[in-house]
């Protein structure tokens, strides 16, 4: 829903955490799983919620669906959540821009490149584990903790759907053409109070996006050769080989690729964080202020980890779910293919003069989105980020290719031919 995330594909060691992270999430989201619970209101968890035995979506989910892609709730009549989490591109954008335009003239850039929804569901609410590792939570920054909470800030934000406010939301959600449907679900009087009916706006597209099997319908390629219904060809065996291998690949670190202990498919991410020093965009036009750092974990959006440096310059591990369909990488969307992305993984350290610019003197000014006296938190220790000048790549350039095809693998609706 926001523009406001996006992150490495790559990144820190598994180090066994999944079920930790599973097991604290249901202590801080009420086993809520945090994309789970209600959006932190009591009145929220007051509204009932049917399942619909023959599959189909609840009442309160349906109407989810109608608001997703409800362009007048915007302030410039243009714009829903469908516009930049494009259904027909696995819930991400449509374009290659860097960033998406918004605002009452859709002519405001955003300052991150745009997720895609899918596979949200599982998220769980932001934590530190036992060893200090932040995990969990949504956005790139893991400031919220529940799928209805994300919602808000897209319909707020300046260079998003930029309504002035709840009540600009509601007053908007009065002329739609599911009002009555809000008021039947929701209660005759809910559009008296905007705060509680925006809350129930939230509520309903965070079941939509539960209940929705387009948002996680896990029948790719990959899914079914897991279920051992189609073959991988040779080159996304190879690709697959490479990507598990801790000295080569070492994507499955971060991007946990085997079932889990009960059958459950692999999620491809670990929802921790990590600092790739991905190279400063220009094409997102705040960069033009060279104060200007997005720091993610840290700030600007989110504010309750500014004192800890240490995490400055960390986004959030993404699933490779769909990465094959992404039109840009990293959370400034710096890289425009996937090919690009994965060579810079395996090329950053040794031939960074290939994404960085070079300053008078010749120096390559490595990791120059990010603050000098945050530099040093770059991940240059794990495989295949500890690479130095001169030693060749941990990937050739055949065996990227075999990455890329394997990656190409994890995109949804796979058909046999």
């Amino acid at each position: 829903m926001s523009q406001n995330n996006v992150a490495p594909l790559i990144c820190t060691p598994n180090r066994g955490r999944w079920l930790l992270a599973l097991a604290a999430a249901c202590l801080l989201a009420a086993c809520g799983g945090g994309g789970g619970g209600d959006s932190g209101s009591s009145s929220a968890a007051a509204t009932p919620i049917t399942p619909v035995p023959d599959g189909g979506l609840s009442q309160v989910a349906s109407l989810g669906k109608k608001i997703f892609s409800d362009q007048s709730l915007s302030a410039s009549g243009k714009q829903s959540c469908a516009t930049c989490h494009n259904p027909d591109n696995a819930h991400a954008q449509s374009n290659d821009l860097a960033v998406q335009l918004g605002g009452a003239n859709l002519d405001v850039p955003g300052f991150r490149a745009v997720p895609s929804l899918r596979y949200l569901n599982l998220t769980p609410a932001f934590f530190f584990a036992s060893d200090g590792t932040p995990t969990g939570g949504f956005n790139r920054d893991g400031r919220v903790n529940t799928l209805a909470e994300q919602s808000e800030r897209p319909f707020l934000a300046p260079h998003e759907m930029a309504n002035a406010g709840r009540a600009d939301v509601i007053a908007k959600l009065k002329s739609a053409a599911y009002v009555e449907e809000f008021r039947k679900v929701f209660g005759a009087a809910i559009l008296d109070n905007s705060d509680d009916a925006f809350n129930r706006i939230q509520v309903a597209l965070q079941q939509y996006q539960k209940e929705d099997t387009d948002f996680h319908p896990y029948d790719s390629k990959y899914d079914q050769f897991l279920a051992g219904k189609v073959p991988l060809n040779a080159a996304e065996l190879r690709g697959l080989a490479l990507f598990n291998n801790p000295t080569k690949g070492n994507c499955v670190a971060c991007h946990l690729s085997a079932k889990g202990s009960d059958g459950s498919s692999p999620l491809f991410t670990d929802f921790t964080f990590d600092n790739l020093g991905v190279p400063r965009n220009p094409a997102i036009a705040a960069t033009a202020d060279p104060a200007y750092f997005d720091l993610g974990l840290c700030g600007p959006d989110r504010t309750d980890l500014s004192s800890r440096s240490e995490l400055c310059g960390k986004f959030k591990v993404p699933t490779l779910r769909n990465v094959a369909t992404r039109k840009v990488f990293f959370h400034n969307g710096y890289f425009k293919t996937l090919r690009e992305a994965v060579s810079f993984y395996v090329k950053r350290d040794t031939n960074p003069e290939l994404w960085y610019p070079v300053d008078a003197n010749g120096a390559v000014q490595k990791f120059n989105d990010l603050p000098e006296q945050y530099r040093k938190n770059v991940n240059v220790t794990e495989v295949p980020y500890n690479r130095q000048p001169n030693m060749p790549p941990a990937l050739s350039e055949s065996e990227v290719d075999d990455v890329v095809q394997f990656l190409g693998t994890l995109t949804d609706g796979y058909k046999a031919q």
